[in-house]
């Protein structure tokens, strides 16, 4: 007949609503005593939580996520119908006390003896040492894992420290109770130093063998002691457990409370992360690799990645009236990909600026007609692509890119202009070749061409890559500033709005001006504000008077 056993959370101390990290069996798994069932977390550990029963699964009332207590129910077995050495006693007494009274026969007594030298073990203090860390001295403490009086597993971590080059974890060099931790958060060790004390346990051989005779309790008891025993010494085996084995293989994670710890304030996913220690167990290093991957290759949208924002929730939008659906247009899903990429990863600081551009349309409407009789709409735009690249040639830091290694800087000595084209579908970036290189009637005609490639849906891919620079130009619509976005690889951006005439003091009295608002976002890692200051200025003079493009 079937026994069905409730098994629940044992005493874990002081601690309550404790995380469950990891279930390691399933229904139907058969388990012996003192198998893991469960991992759980605190602040300070991590712990498995053993079988009291042998027998198989028939039930499990936990799952990862969940918090639990002392008495708070795991699971329900099935035990298995082995007698216990106590049921034997009851069974059989006269032939026990028969054995133990004679204790003639030397099979008792070896029995006796086998038991015996399992279950006797020595308790010894000992120091806890700072093993070999290689050749790095005085190495900071930047995480104590244990506290006194906390019972560890052999290698279970107890410090981590923190070289130049690598975290690492000092291991308990063997199984006990931690009497006290002598370091804390700040310290420097090197090898060799004492961090703490140890109480261990060794098993060993009892010389009860050379002792009188047992009498009828004691040869019955003996069993029972040494099967406790030998359950307590299997706890420290753990990894030996079928679905031990199963989180090896990467289905549930074997990590360090400050790994994992680590993964959470980067928004790893440690079921994604390949172990590169011992059974599996994954590293710091582990995660910090993963997460570079992560951030080289190309997502699917824009709000995957490691540094992706919460999912936002789903909203019923019909339930408060009319709405009508429309999918987003190519251009617009493609442009949501990368500005999103490049708001999140790229440090942007915007700098806003006015510029004096009265001689420059007064010079502008003057060629005007000339330059419609050769078929060429003359734009302000045209001259400030010639004015922007007189300023890039003076600050050459923003005519270039951030190297991937995030330690070099590539200069460009050519100047490709991206310019931002509304089009019915979204907006696109087609490039200005070799700007420097060309007339102002020149850049209006090719300006227009390829706005209208643009809006015809006719660009090809190499017409919209290779910019060293990009201007976003709203001023046909409105508008008085706005903060464009960095378009990768480029390390700033203009953004212009629109022109308008105002009141400007020229020392004695006010004179109308027509002023062009302009707004330089750019790469804070690359470009800091003072060098973004002088930047606008000089762009702004220039424009005053256009002439100065020819100085140089």
């Amino acid at each position: 007949m079937s026994n069905l056993v409730p098994v629940n959370v044992p005493d874990i101390g002081d601690v309550s609503d404790v995380d469950v990290i990891e279930v390691l069996v399933a229904v139907g798994d058969t388990i012996a005593k003192e198998d893991a069932l469960i991992t759980l977390e605190t602040d300070k550990a991590t712990m498995d939580v053993p079988a009291s029963e042998a027998g198989t699964i028939k039930a499990i009332h936990v799952r990862v996520g969940d918090k639990v207590s002392q008495g708070s129910l795991i699971l329900e077995l099935e035990a298995s119908q082995e007698e216990t050495p106590v049921e034997v006693e009851a069974k059989k007494p006269e032939n026990t006390q028969t054995q133990a009274a004679t204790n003639a026969e030397p099979a008792q007594d070896e029995i006796v003896e086998e038991y015996v030298e399992e279950a006797v073990t020595e308790s010894e203090e000992k120091a806890l040492v700072v093993p070999d860390i290689g050749d790095a001295s005085d190495v900071d403490v930047i995480e104590v894992l244990v506290a006194d009086g906390d019972q560890v597993t052999k290698d279970q971590g107890l410090i981590v420290l923190e070289t130049d080059k690598a975290t690492m974890e000092v291991p308990a060099p063997e199984a006990g109770t931690i009497l006290s931790i002598t370091v804390k958060v700040g310290d420097k060790v090197s090898q060799g130093d004492t961090i703490g004390r140890i109480n261990s346990q060794t098993t060993v051989k009892s010389s009860v063998p050379d002792q009188p005779a047992k009498s009828a309790s004691t040869a019955v008891s003996a069993p029972v002691v040494s099967t406790q025993a030998a359950s307590s010494a299997k706890r420290a085996p753990v990894p030996e457990h079928p679905q031990m084995k199963k989180r090896v293989s990467g289905s549930v994670v074997h990590a360090s409370p400050s790994v994992r710890r680590f993964a959470r304030e980067l928004g790893a996913d440690l079921t994604k992360v390949s172990g590169s220690g011992p059974k599996g167990r994954v590293l710091k290093e582990d995660v910090q690799n993963y997460i570079k991957f992560e951030l080289s290759r190309p997502k699917a949208t824009a709000a995957t990645g490691a540094f992706s924002t919460p999912q936002m929730p789903s909203v019923d939008h019909a339930k408060w009236g009319n709405v009508e659906e429309k999918p987003l247009s190519r251009i617009q899903k493609i442009s949501s990909v990368n500005l999103h990429r490049n708001w999140i990863s790229i440090p942007h600081v915007t700098q806003h600026e006015d510029a004096d551009i009265t001689e420059l349309d007064e010079f502008r409407k003057s060629l005007k007609d000339e330059a419609m009789k050769d078929g060429v709409r003359l734009t302000p735009l045209a001259f400030i692509m010639k004015g922007l690249v007189h300023t890039l040639k003076a600050f050459p830091k923003f005519n270039a890119s951030l190297a991937n290694d995030g330690e070099n800087l590539i200069l460009k000595n050519y100047y490709h202009i991206g310019v931002a084209v509304e089009t019915p579908d979204g907006l696109t970036v087609p490039v200005i070749r070799d700007v420097d290189q060309k007339g102002i009637y020149q850049l209006a005609s090719e300006l227009g061409e390829i706005s209208a490639k643009a809006r015809e849906k006719k660009l090809s891919a190499d017409d919209m890559q290779g910019s060293s620079f990009t201007i976003s130009s709203l001023g046909g619509i409105g508008g008085t500033a706005f903060t464009p976005i960095v378009k990768w690889p480029d390390v700033a951006i203009l953004g212009l709005s629109r022109n308008k005439m105002q009141p400007v003091w020229n020392g004695k009295e006010f004179v109308p001006r027509l002023m062009l608002p302009m707004s330089l976002s750019y790469d804070h890692r690359v470009i800091d504000g003072a060098d973004a200051a002088r930047f606008v200025v000089h762009l702004s003079q220039t424009l005053n008077d256009i002439r100065r493009v020819l100085l140089k």
